[in-house]
């Protein structure tokens, strides 16, 4: 009889839904029916089992095409890799769960490598803005509950987050919010007409690239100055009303996304957020969170700040551990051609990276490390599926407000198919073998005196 699974966490976006109810076959190798997630996460959990599922490492032949070989002579074939390369570059990490962060992480510094996730070309400039100015954030539950204003800026939810506005901000009626959508108000800030705007009070059509310039009209205003009559493209009568509604607001949440951090301004848009965030605090109570991405991508900062120091661009090659973005960053790395071998972890640098770096990296051994067919794997050397993390596997992963949450395995992965982090850990313990050097791993360069850097 088939069974559901309930609570079950959604592999996706940075939402990291944790209400989805899998029915699973009473075998336990089929999933029947998804409830609760949305179009994409429903897909996520279907995939998994659909036919043409790769089940083996796939090594790239002389004439392109791709040969079946075992997983012992993938992990000894990366090994031996990892070890001949001067400069190796670990990147990715958006689709994996916490402990095969922490696993490859161990791998990475056993030989000498930089680790990166997708922050590098994504929510970086988060990072250098936080690093600045702070970081005035909340939990997704209290923006449930208390938020009756909420502004997007630069991120269209509906699309890319497709239950946040329905789960967290919004549309739900929480503790103190008890009507839901009819007592709040939401501003969106985007130079487009998007499905996010559509659902909102107030839409600031920003012209592209001047953010900056309409956060600062938004902080002089708040500080009781006179802004021209048009700022950035939106009307002074507009912006009037925005910050009007913001200054008596009992509970305020920005959400933005890449529209600031990829456009003129980068992480000088975020670290003026965070100040207008600060001012509006000095009438009443407000915070701000970035829209991450994949359902794990704050995993990275959270794991490997516990363990180096730094959230990512993590140079391990050298006696002390650094990070210097624009130095140790991915893209830099490849179009310098500082790095001669790649591994492409739970993500798609084949699709994300400018053309010119993947045209660098192919130059050097290039590995996938994904359950699926993506770009990256068609062009890498070497293909490792793995098991889908939050269907076949589980783990823990930081949802985008940085709260933890413990994934289910709600199916077994095709057999002889292995998790991420059994991969990184046999692959360590291959290269111990080779180097005849010892398997504990030694306390972190830049762990103080007395504390482990397990």
């Amino acid at each position: 009889m088939p069974k559901v699974i309930k609570n079950v966490g959604c592999p996706y976006c940075g939402s990291s839904c944790d209400d989805l109810e899998i029915t699973v076959s009473d075998d336990g190798k089929q999933i029947l029916d998804v409830a609760n997630a949305c179009a994409i996460g429903n897909e996520i959990f279907h995939h998994a089992t659909k036919p043409g599922r790769i089940k083996l490492p796939r090594l790239r032949q002389p004439d392109g095409t791709h040969k079946d070989i075992s997983y012992e002579e993938a992990i000894d074939r990366v090994a031996k890799m990892m070890i001949a390369a001067k400069k190796p570059l670990i990147y990715g990490f958006g689709s994996t769960n916490c402990e095969a962060m922490s696993a490859c992480a161990r791998l990475a510094e056993k030989t000498g490598s930089v680790l990166d996730n997708c922050a590098s070309i994504c929510h970086g400039p988060s990072f250098l803005a936080i690093f600045d100015n702070g970081y005035p954030s909340c939990t997704l539950g209290e923006v449930k509950n208390r938020a009756d204003v909420v502004v997007y800026w630069g991120s269209n939810a509906a699309h890319a987050h497709p239950r946040h506005m329905s789960r967290y901000s919004l549309f739900p009626r929480g503790f103190f919010t008890n009507k839901g959508y009819m007592a709040r108000k939401c501003i969106v800030i985007d130079p487009r007409f998007t499905d996010t705007a559509k659902a909102a009070d107030i839409h600031l059509m920003v012209q592209q690239g001047h953010d900056y310039e309409l956060f600062d009209a938004f902080r002089t205003v708040l500080r009781g100055e006179t802004i021209p009559e048009v700022v950035a493209g939106i009307e002074r009568e507009k912006i009037l009303e925005a910050v009007e509604i913001m200054k008596n607001a009992r509970f305020g949440a920005v959400f933005y996304g890449m529209g600031l951090c990829h456009s003129d301004g980068r992480n000088h848009n975020v670290d003026i957020a965070i100040s207008l965030t600060r001012d509006l605090n000095e009438f009443t109570k407000w915070t701000i969170m970035a829209m991450r991405g994949h359902y794990n991508i704050a995993g990275p900062g959270q794991v490997w700040s516990w363990q180096f120091g730094f959230p990512y661009c993590i140079d391990l090659t050298k006696d002390i551990v650094h990070m210097n973005p624009g130095e140790t960053s991915s893209i830099d790395l490849a179009m310098r051609g500082d790095v001669d071998f790649f591994m492409n972890i739970g993500t798609d640098a084949g699709a994300h990276f400018p053309i010119p770096a993947v045209k660098a990296l192919r130059k050097h051994p290039f590995v996938t490390i994904d359950p699926n067919i993506n770009m990256a794997s068609e062009i890498s050397d070497l293909h490792i599926p793995v098991a889908v993390v939050g269907v076949e596997t589980g783990g823990v992963v930081y949802r985008m407000d940085n709260v933890p949450i413990q994934f289910k395995q709600v199916i077994e992965p095709p057999e002889g198919v292995i998790t991420d982090e059994i991969l990184f850990d046999r692959i360590y313990k291959r290269v111990c073998e080779l180097t005849g050097t010892t398997s504990d791993w030694s306390v972190a360069h830049n762990s103080p005196e007395g504390t482990a850097a397990e």
